[in-house]
């Protein structure tokens, strides 16, 4: 899709299928001549007489007359739309045929089918929003739960703009006192700010940005899932774990070993927050070449994961624990530990009293095994059984502790964003850097415009390629 083709007509069915309402958008400089062609009220003036934000009842007809369906134009006129251009809204009857007759009329008039987010892309060149804020609106629309949503609300209302606008202000008045303190260079007697005032802003400048991207853990979180990695040996249970904590089928269960060779990941919603489990192929010494593959692959989830959950056989607790403890518990520094001792169905009873086994458990590792983390988790279930299952939720929802946002709270949820924000932390060291060793005015001004070029990118006042916007806007939906 080339961005400079905002002077065509789009067209695009903006609604899901199955519904009882169907509405298609049109917006270009002929939106409203294309769609008076196949439209006609039931009463008064045509469309391009009418005033804008009005409705009017009508029929689409096709050249011959025949009325394909009674609908409902809303019509907006350019600045005040979404995309900044004429834009109408068919509201037809929801059936697929409907829809499709009503743009083929369109295309037939001179229409064009809008790619994938062309309608948001034309309301970011029209200035109609920022680049920040046109990417809240796929977020807004992907959002599944209340923080998702608050996140995506508040980028698009603007949030994360003002407070890049802020941090940018702050920049130009610290950049605008380094040029002044060049351009007067030998001028001695001028003194336009000392550096300890220039190194007090840089600090303020720094202190922003790093906050915004320490905010990313929690966001990406909030918006892809916390990630929880299931890890063991074979045949520990790893597989009906996630299957029952799913209540579904997702991954395949039987006693032959290494059945999983490859990763499997589904989501959940636990206590309003979402949790990304990733099943893992089981380790152990193999020669087989797949199945190695898998466990490679198990390591490298494990070191992405905030939490990992480590499922042990029950029934040889301490056997398996000693196997992997030097190849899993390395791995684990920083993250949530839970050591799931599963299989409690088949202890019998004089192995455990029922009612304390997890203290029972705990205790016996931790005194055979005096290198388990403190901070480890040990928790006795039967995932088969489905026992227990309560308990390793309520732990995995106190170890996620994502706080409760509000809208007005500004969280980094975008890859994009972070990366930006990364570059732009980086340049901001080094003007802090350049101020506490006396370096020249000229050098330290570099790092300043390079800080205010990486913010410029998260708003898109410095992007200026077809290819980048259109990798923004092609993973929009149709409509949007």
């Amino acid at each position: 899709m080339n961005i400079l083709q905002t002077e065509d007509t789009i067209c695009a069915i903006a609604t899901a299928q199955g519904g009882a309402i169907g509405t298609i958008r049109v917006s270009g400089p002929e939106a409203i001549t294309l769609t008076d062609r196949i439209f006609k009220p039931v009463s008064g003036k045509p469309l391009a007489e009418r005033a804008p934000y009005t409705l009017t009842f009508g029929h689409i007809l096709t050249p011959e007359g025949e009325i394909i369906d009674e609908v409902l134009v809303s019509l907006f006129r350019a600045p005040h739309s979404y995309t900044g251009q004429d834009s109408t809204e068919i509201s037809c009857h929801g059936s697929s045929y409907i829809l499709q007759q009503v743009m083929q009329l369109l295309i037939r008039q001179g229409c064009r089918a809008a790619g994938p987010g062309e309608y948001t892309q034309r309301a970011f060149l029209n200035g109609k929003m920022d680049l920040s804020q046109a990417e809240a609106v796929a977020d807004l629309i992907a959002s599944t739960s209340a923080a998702t949503h608050r996140m995506a609300m508040n980028q698009m209302r603007g949030g994360f703009s003002r407070e890049l606008a802020v941090l940018r202000d702050k920049l130009l008045h610290l950049t605008s006192l380094m040029e002044l303190e060049l351009d007067f260079s030998d001028h001695e007697e001028l003194e336009f700010a000392d550096r300890s005032e220039l190194e007090d802003i840089a600090r303020q400048i720094e202190q922003v940005i790093h906050h915004l991207v320490d905010t990313f853990s929690v966001g990406n979180a909030l918006k892809n899932g916390v990630p929880v990695a299931i890890v063991g040996e074979t045949n520990a249970g790893k597989s009906t774990l996630l299957n029952a904590l799913l209540n579904e089928e997702r991954a395949i269960v039987s006693d032959i070993h290494g059945t999983t060779r490859d990763v499997i990941e589904d989501t959940m919603n636990l206590g309003g927050i979402t949790f990304r489990f990733i099943d893992t192929a089981g380790i152990r010494e193999t020669t087989d070449t797949i199945e190695s593959l898998g466990i490679e692959r198990s390591f490298q989830k494990l070191d992405q994961a905030d939490i990992v959950l480590w499922v042990i056989d029950a029934t040889c607790a301490e056997e398996q624990y000693r196997q992997l403890a030097d190849k899993i518990l390395p791995r684990c520094e920083g993250k949530h530990l839970v050591i799931v001792l599963n299989k409690a169905d088949l202890l019998s009873s004089d192995d455990v009293d029922t009612a304390a086994s997890t203290d029972v458990q705990l205790t016996s590792l931790k005194a055979a095994l005096p290198d388990l983390p403190e901070d480890a988790c040990v928790l006795s279930l039967s995932a088969k059984q489905k026992e227990g299952l309560s308990l390793l939720q309520k732990q995995l929802v106190d170890f996620a502790a994502l706080p409760d946002l509000s809208q007005n709270d500004v969280v980094v949820s975008n890859i994009r964003h972070y990366e930006a924000l990364s570059r732009a932390l980086e340049a901001i060291h080094r003007v802090q850097d350049g101020l506490a060793m006396q370096l020249s005015g000229d050098l330290v001004s570099q790092d300043l415009r390079e800080c205010l070029y990486h913010l410029g990118e998260i708003v898109g006042g410095t992007i200026e390629t077809d290819e980048v916007l259109g990798n923004i806007f092609k993973h929009f939906c149709i409509g949007k």
